[in-house]
């Protein structure tokens, strides 16, 4: 069986249609998870079918995209990217390269349109991961931190309609692989002492993570934060 099936997708920005592929789901279980999320599988990589390109425009979206853009908006994207958008079809098999290229232009297309800013963070967050995959560190990193600006945005603007529990334990690994331990503590402190959290595999998650850094940080020398002094979580 084909790893891939492809899909019907109407482009919310031109209207026309093209078609772009998916992975099957029976092969969408991962052999192994890091502590931010990144899966990693055996065959094909979902995450490089996740953003879907319109040929005919460039529009390049997730489902997470709004569904319906006002005048305002599409004109916003014309004049950023789609008026000089040649035609181009993502919608077959795709390599590192055509994955990356996918994801930067849903990263330009949602900036020009003004999207939410959860859907910005997770679409800097997968670039960062596909920069792991390829073992480039400091790219990696530059989108981490990109990313974890960006989650905290949504922290501060949308905490009340969203999981705060793993919000807030991945903003604080974030913080921890950009070796930012202080700020992680806080964060992943959130998550453990928040009475109104309830979500045990998030507390359990920022439990061991806390640990983790108190181990880095001893291992290194390095003189604990506050709370780590008054709590051992």
């Amino acid at each position: 069986m084909e790893p891939l099936f492809q899909i019907k997708i109407e482009c919310i920005c031109c209207t026309e249609s093209y078609q772009t592929s998916r992975v099957r789901p029976s092969l969408k279980k991962a052999v192994r998870t890091d502590s931010d999320f990144c899966s990693y599988f055996k065959t094909v990589n979902p995450d490089y079918y996740v953003v879907r390109v319109c040929p005919f425009c460039g529009f390049a979206s997730t489902e997470n995209f709004v569904t319906k853009l006002s005048e305002k908006q599409k004109s916003a994207y014309y004049e950023k990217l789609g008026n000089q958008w040649q035609f181009r079809d993502y919608g077959g098999e795709r390599s590192a390269v055509l994955a990356m290229e996918c994801y930067k232009l849903s990263l330009v297309t949602a900036q020009a349109i003004g999207e939410k800013d959860r859907v910005v963070a997770a679409l800097l967050h997968h670039i960062a991961w596909l920069y792991r995959y390829e073992g480039k560190q400091d790219q990696e990193e530059r989108f981490l931190k990109f990313a974890m600006d960006s989650y905290v945005r949504v922290y501060e603007t949308e905490r009340d309609s969203i999981s705060n529990a793993r919000l807030m334990y991945l903003i604080g690994e974030l913080h921890k692989r950009l070796g930012l331990f202080h700020e992680a503590v806080r964060w992943f402190g959130r998550v453990i002492h928040d009475k109104k959290i309830v979500d045990a595999a998030m507390i359990r998650a920022s439990r061991e993570q806390w640990q983790n850094i108190r181990e880095i940080m001893t291992g290194q020398g390095l003189d604990l934060p506050e709370e780590m002094q008054q709590s051992g979580a």
